[in-house]
Protein backbone atom coordinates (compact mmCIF):
# COMPACT_ATOMS: atom_id res chain seq x y z
CA UNK A 1 0.00 0.00 0.00
CA UNK A 2 1.11 3.33 -0.63
CA UNK A 3 1.19 6.43 1.45
CA UNK A 4 -1.84 7.77 -0.23
CA UNK A 5 -4.15 4.64 0.77
CA UNK A 6 -2.94 4.39 4.24
CA UNK A 7 -4.16 7.80 4.65
CA UNK A 8 -7.43 7.26 2.81
CA UNK A 9 -8.04 3.94 4.79
CA UNK A 10 -7.21 5.91 8.38
CA UNK A 11 -9.64 8.97 7.57
CA UNK A 12 -12.47 6.22 6.47
CA UNK A 13 -11.35 4.08 9.76
CA UNK A 14 -11.90 7.37 12.03
CA UNK A 15 -15.22 8.04 9.94
CA UNK A 16 -16.55 4.73 10.61
CA UNK A 17 -15.83 5.22 14.34
CA UNK A 18 -17.27 9.07 14.49
CA UNK A 19 -20.58 7.19 13.07
CA UNK A 20 -20.09 9.84 9.83
CA UNK A 21 -21.53 7.12 7.30
CA UNK A 22 -24.60 6.30 9.60
CA UNK A 23 -27.80 7.15 8.29
CA UNK A 24 -26.56 8.32 5.09
CA UNK A 25 -29.51 7.99 2.23
CA UNK A 26 -30.10 4.48 0.73
CA UNK A 27 -28.00 2.84 3.51
CA UNK A 28 -28.77 -0.91 3.24
CA UNK A 29 -30.42 -0.58 -0.01
CA UNK A 30 -29.07 -2.18 -3.03
CA UNK A 31 -26.72 0.01 -5.64
CA UNK A 32 -28.83 0.98 -8.82
CA UNK A 33 -26.41 -0.19 -11.36
CA UNK A 34 -26.94 1.33 -14.43
CA UNK A 35 -26.59 -0.75 -17.56
CA UNK A 36 -24.11 0.87 -20.10
CA UNK A 37 -23.30 -1.72 -22.58
CA UNK A 38 -24.86 0.01 -25.42
CA UNK A 39 -22.18 2.73 -24.66
CA UNK A 40 -18.51 2.44 -25.63
CA UNK A 41 -16.11 2.30 -22.66
CA UNK A 42 -14.11 5.17 -23.43
CA UNK A 43 -17.30 7.21 -23.24
CA UNK A 44 -19.57 5.63 -20.13
CA UNK A 45 -17.95 8.38 -17.99
CA UNK A 46 -18.98 11.86 -20.57
CA UNK A 47 -22.51 9.80 -20.67
CA UNK A 48 -22.79 9.67 -17.08
CA UNK A 49 -21.46 12.84 -16.85
CA UNK A 50 -24.00 14.39 -19.31
CA UNK A 51 -26.84 12.21 -17.58
CA UNK A 52 -26.13 13.39 -14.05
CA UNK A 53 -26.05 17.29 -15.87
CA UNK A 54 -29.73 16.12 -17.04
CA UNK A 55 -28.40 17.38 -20.72
CA UNK A 56 -29.00 13.70 -22.31
CA UNK A 57 -32.27 13.08 -20.48
CA UNK A 58 -33.83 16.30 -21.83
CA UNK A 59 -32.69 15.39 -25.34
CA UNK A 60 -34.04 11.88 -25.27
CA UNK A 61 -37.13 12.70 -24.28
CA UNK A 62 -37.93 15.14 -26.40
CA UNK A 63 -36.65 13.11 -29.53
CA UNK A 64 -38.77 10.16 -27.86
CA UNK A 65 -41.89 12.87 -28.00
CA UNK A 66 -41.26 13.20 -31.19
CA UNK A 67 -41.12 9.89 -32.84
CA UNK A 68 -44.44 8.90 -30.47
CA UNK A 69 -46.47 12.11 -32.40
CA UNK A 70 -44.69 11.13 -35.52
CA UNK A 71 -46.85 7.38 -35.21
CA UNK A 72 -49.90 9.34 -33.57
CA UNK A 73 -50.01 11.66 -36.78
CA UNK A 74 -49.33 8.14 -39.08
CA UNK A 75 -52.21 6.72 -37.48
CA UNK A 76 -54.77 9.66 -37.08
CA UNK A 77 -57.83 9.27 -38.87
CA UNK A 78 -59.60 12.52 -38.16
CA UNK A 79 -57.84 16.33 -39.55
CA UNK A 80 -58.54 17.94 -36.51
CA UNK A 81 -56.38 15.50 -34.81
CA UNK A 82 -54.13 15.55 -37.01
CA UNK A 83 -53.80 19.68 -37.12
CA UNK A 84 -53.50 19.32 -33.07
CA UNK A 85 -51.18 16.68 -33.31
CA UNK A 86 -49.15 18.64 -35.95
CA UNK A 87 -49.30 21.83 -33.97
CA UNK A 88 -47.93 20.03 -31.51
CA UNK A 89 -45.39 18.44 -32.97
CA UNK A 90 -43.92 21.35 -34.31
CA UNK A 91 -43.76 23.11 -30.43
CA UNK A 92 -41.47 19.75 -29.76
CA UNK A 93 -39.17 20.68 -33.03
CA UNK A 94 -38.89 24.08 -31.71
CA UNK A 95 -37.92 22.55 -27.99
CA UNK A 96 -35.69 20.66 -29.57
CA UNK A 97 -33.72 23.38 -31.62
CA UNK A 98 -33.51 25.77 -28.52
CA UNK A 99 -32.02 22.81 -26.64
CA UNK A 100 -29.64 22.14 -29.51
CA UNK A 101 -28.69 25.44 -30.06
CA UNK A 102 -28.06 26.37 -26.26
CA UNK A 103 -25.32 23.36 -26.25
CA UNK A 104 -23.50 24.81 -29.19
CA UNK A 105 -23.25 27.87 -27.51
CA UNK A 106 -21.04 26.03 -24.90
CA UNK A 107 -18.68 25.32 -28.09
CA UNK A 108 -14.81 26.48 -26.86
CA UNK A 109 -11.58 25.57 -28.40
CA UNK A 110 -11.23 23.23 -25.25
CA UNK A 111 -14.99 21.20 -26.16
CA UNK A 112 -14.11 21.44 -30.13
CA UNK A 113 -10.72 19.92 -29.04
CA UNK A 114 -12.93 16.85 -27.36
CA UNK A 115 -15.81 16.77 -29.76
CA UNK A 116 -13.01 15.58 -32.89
CA UNK A 117 -11.38 13.69 -30.17
CA UNK A 118 -14.31 11.23 -30.12
CA UNK A 119 -15.58 11.60 -32.96
CA UNK A 120 -12.10 10.12 -34.39
CA UNK A 121 -12.42 7.41 -31.92
CA UNK A 122 -16.16 6.36 -32.89
CA UNK A 123 -15.07 6.46 -36.44
CA UNK A 124 -12.31 3.78 -35.55
CA UNK A 125 -15.03 1.43 -34.49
Amino acid sequence: MDIFSIIAEEKIRKAMENGEFDNLPGQGKPLQLEDLSHIPEELRVAYKVMKNANIVNDLDTLQKELMTIDDLIDSCKSSENSNRLNKEKRLIEKKLEALLKKRKSLDTKASAFYKERMLERLKKQ
